[in-house]
């Protein structure tokens, strides 16, 4: 994913991103937006996505998706051919700075996941904003604010200490994070 930048529009601010999946099955998991709506437009390729209800639809080059917040969704490369899009999710709040650290935690920790540590921290820190909703419950519930917990002991947070503040309504710079 390239975040290509934040305009702003009678609606207030929109972060514009662009993606490309080249194999097929490519795409993130069962996740909400608590705060932002993201609308993805399929440039080529075949894209199919899934909501809460599981029922999956397709969309193909020129049709354009859209999430509401609080909608649950995954999205993933349906063709033999490779999947490019272009998307906006808005308001921003912290969806690149979520993202960019998830992809860099996973390149350190060998590309096929975040750390465990790391993602503790990110899904706890911005839950205002962010649920992967394929983590089961008992574990986000649980062991995650435990994982939150023994990181920052084992001072495993520290990479963070620069992040933004968790979004209330969108827009970063929100509350404090209720473990700190």
């Amino acid at each position: 994913m390239t975040f290509t930048g934040v305009d702003r529009d009678e609606r207030g601010e929109v972060l514009r991103v662009e993606s490309f999946a080249p194999e097929r099955g490519q795409g993130p998991p069962l996740h909400v937006h608590h705060l932002q709506e993201e609308a993805i437009t399929v440039q080529e390729g075949q894209l199919v996505w899934q909501g809460q209800d599981g029922a999956e639809r397709r969309a193909k080059a020129g049709e354009t998706v859209r999430f509401g917040p609080g909608e649950a969704h995954k999205f993933w490369n349906a063709g033999h051919e490779p999947l490019r899009v272009t998307g906006e999710v808005r308001p921003p709040g912290n969806f690149e700075y979520f993202l960019t650290e998830i992809y860099a935690s996973t390149a350190r920790n060998g590309g096929r996941r975040p750390g465990l540590f790391d993602a503790a921290f990110l899904t706890t820190r911005f839950r205002s904003e962010f649920e992967m909703l394929e983590i089961p419950g008992p574990v986000r519930k649980v062991l995650v604010p435990v994982l939150y917990r023994l990181g920052r002991a084992l001072g495993r947070h520290e990479r963070f200490a620069g992040a933004p503040e968790p979004a209330t309504d969108g827009t970063a710079g929100g509350s404090r994070d209720q473990f700190t």
